[in-house]
């Protein structure tokens, strides 16, 4: 419902023209009555993977926009002109410094930044030295089931739903 109503907000004038905008009669949609212009809710896509080792242990990392030691699995934004498996290796690769392969679809939920959908992944290291990315990541390391730093469990997030669906393989 967030979503809806910032888009609402934000789209009472025309992109094009500057006109005020009219609700759409029949599709979710805002109408230029001087130009046309329709303007729909955008959706902006981010990714969130967790990724794993041979070994069992999954990569954890504390983000430098949360306040206090809490770790997770590694996210971003889509850009444009890349896939979602692109964008996986690219943010991977950017925040810690690894490559990944195997990446495999977990679930998606809404995601209000305001306009996101957080799309979940898995993957498998495929290589490389965990470098983090000073500017996003504060820590990273690899992790087992029994030895894990405050992470989300559970809950709301998907973040905690990847978490929880790794702990549930590692504990048989």
């Amino acid at each position: 419902a967030a979503q809806i109503v910032n888009w609402d907000r934000d789209h009472r004038y025309c992109g094009r023209c500057a006109s005020p905008t009219d609700a759409h009669a029949a599709d979710r949609a805002r109408v230029c009555p001087q130009c046309g212009l329709m303007a729909y809710p955008r959706l902006t896509p981010a990714i969130i993977t967790l990724v794993e080792r041979d070994d069992g242990k999954a990569l954890l990392a504390w983000g430098a926009q949360f306040p206090g030691r809490f770790y997770s699995a590694l996210a971003g934004f889509v850009e444009p002109g890349e896939s979602l498996e692109q964008c996986v290796v690219r943010e991977v690769k950017e925040e810690v410094g690894i490559e990944v392969t195997d990446i495999r679809y977990f679930g998606s939920q809404p995601w209000p930044f305001p306009h996101s959908l957080m799309i979940g992944f898995q993957a498998r290291y495929a290589g490389g030295e965990l470098v983090p990315q000073e500017s996003e990541i504060v820590d990273a390391g690899w992790y087992s089931h029994d030895d894990l730093p405050p992470v989300p469990r559970g809950g709301m997030a998907i973040a905690g739903w990847l978490i929880e669906d790794w702990l549930k393989r590692q504990q048989g």
